[in-house]
Formats: C-alpha cells, sequence, structure tokens
C-alpha cells in the first residue's frame, strides 16, 4: 500500500478509491495486519508481562471537564517508569486517558487521533463527542483477543460537547462496553480509591480550580493506599499530567501549575494528616 516514489509518483488505487470516512475501515479492507487487534502473538503460557498504566481519574465542573492521570507504569511488582505520560489529546474538544498494558494502550491512543483526523478531513466536520465515544468504543472491541491474553486496554474518555455545551466522560470495559458517567470516574488498578475521594469532595459547583485540585488529591489519595499508582514526587519533579477541556479547547496544566497544586495539597496533609479532607479544595 505504499506509494512508489519511484516511478510516477501517484498513490496506489487504495488511496484514491471512495470508502468510508473511518481510518479503521480503510485499514481492515486494504491493509487489516497492521491493526493492533489483528496481530498474532507468539505461543505463551501464563500472562505476559508488559508495563501497565494505572490510575486515570475525570470530573466535570460547570463549563468542561478535567482528565488526569499519575506517571507511574508497573510490570508486577517492579516499578516500570515513573514519569510516563498517560493522558492525550484527542483532538482539539477531547482527551484519553490511558490504563492497561501501557504499549498496546499508547498505540491504540494513536491509532484513535489519526481515526478523528481522518473522518474530519473527509467529512468536512468533526464528529460529535457521542460519535467519538462509540468510535473508541469500536477499537477497544478489536482488541479483545489481546485482552484475553492479558494484554487489555481500559481507558478513559473525556471531552465538551459542543452541542450540549458541557463536559461529558465515558468510560469502558475490555469488551468495548461503554458507560457515560455522570459528575466524576476513575479507572484503573488505584480506582476504588480514587473515586471514594471525589465521592467525598464533588460538587456541582466547582470551579475549574477547584476541579484540579480535586483530580490531584484524588490522584493522591489513589498513591496512598494502592501501590500501583504514583503520587506527586517532590524530589524527582515528577507531577500528575492534568487537562482542561473547555469551550475553549483542550489545555494540558503547565508542570509549574501542577507542582503549585500538588505542593499544597502535600503541605495541608503535613499540617493536618487526619484533618477533613474537605478543607482541602
Amino acid at each position: 500500500m505504499e506509494a512508489n516514489t519511484r516511478s510516477t509518483g501517484r498513490l496506489p488505487a487504495a488511496f484514491l478509491t471512495p470508502g468510508s470516512s473511518s481510518f479503521m475501515d480503510f485499514l481492515s479492507e486494504h491493509q487489516p495486519e497492521i491493526l493492533p487487534g489483528n496481530r498474532q502473538l507468539p505461543p505463551t503460557q501464563g500472562v505476559i508481562e508488559a508495563p501497565h498504566g494505572t490510575t486515570i481519574v475525570s470530573v466535570t465542573f460547570p463549563g468542561g471537564v478535567v482528565l488526569a492521570g499519575d506517571r507511574r507504569a508497573t510490570m508486577g511488582n517492579v516499578i516500570a517508569q515513573r514519569d510516563i505520560e498517560k493522558v492525550f489529546p484527542a483532538d482539539e474538544y477531547s482527551a484519553v486517558g490511558i490504563a492497561g498494558t501501557a504499549g498496546l494502550a499508547v498505540e491504540m491512543v494513536k491509532l484513535f487521533q489519526l481515526e478523528l483526523e481522518h473522518f474530519e478531513k473527509v467529512e468536512g466536520a468533526q464528529l460529535s463527542l457521542e460519535g467519538k465515544a462509540n468510535r473508541l468504543s469500536t477499537m477497544i472491541r478489536s482488541n479483545l483477543g489481546m485482552a484475553m491474553q492479558g494484554l487489555a486496554v481500559v481507558p478513559l474518555f473525556a471531552g465538551y460537547d459542543v452541542d450540549r455545551g458541557k463536559g461529558r466522560i465515558f468510560s469502558y470495559d475490555v469488551t468495548g462496553g461503554r458507560s457515560e458517567e455522570h459528575n466524576y470516574a476513575a479507572t484503573g488498578s488505584g480506582s476504588i480509591f480514587a473515586r471514594g475521594a471525589m465521592k467525598k469532595l464533588f460538587r456541582d459547583d466547582l470551579s475549574e480550580a477547584e476541579a484540579t485540585t480535586l483530580v490531584i488529591q484524588a490522584l493522591y489519595d489513589a498513591a496512598d493506599d494502592d501501590s500501583a499508582t504514583g503520587g506527586p514526587d517532590v524530589a524527582r519533579r515528577i507531577y500528575p499530567i492534568v487537562t482542561v477541556i473547555t469551550d475553549d479547547g483542550f489545555r494540558r496544566l503547565t508542570e509549574t501549575e501542577a507542582s503549585e497544586i500538588a505542593r499544597s495539597i502535600l503541605e495541608r496533609r503535613l499540617e493536618q494528616p487526619d484533618g477533613p479532607r474537605a478543607a482541602l479544595l
């Protein structure tokens, strides 16, 4: 399917044939073997050991949504990477946070980004947020064979719905089942602890600044109880990745912004280690 640059320079016929606006459909028809879910793994005994991403959290606020993730990747009981990036922009108004097998998850995100860009170029308009969530569900379902061998990918998808004028969150299971979450959501090994923190701290009238503080607080609480989740690492200057999506589009907090929030949480915890958590917002 590669272009022959030594002859006339013309693109192969596959690129000029009318078809679906889905890039995945294009690959499925012309070169299906390069899709992640179609790859054949060698015979193995037991679960394949590979780096895994852990905790992703998201919370809505009036005017948008925040999506954040810790920076630790684990492989069994070993820390495989301390500064992995788990939150990526999908397009101008949406983002994906990855949990599960890190390598496959990052590859899936890149394919998802290309899928949305391809659709926009072919159709001349962006997919609705609902449509984006459905496309991601299809991609996860195509990875079911890998998931059955222990290479599961379970992302969290969040974005600003320009039609409804609000932020929305979608969670998934390994079969591609999609659920819309309300107010807040978490996935990954530390999700149960992060969800508990968000349940206590969430309010309907959160400001953007309070929402960003809330997700870092939730990741801190998850790291406190889950060894696979990495909390703010002041010594190494490694802080959670926090993204905000509003009607202005996608924005990632700078390292300075994230570190200031994380340090304020750590300082208050030192002052009141067993005090009321609601005071942290």
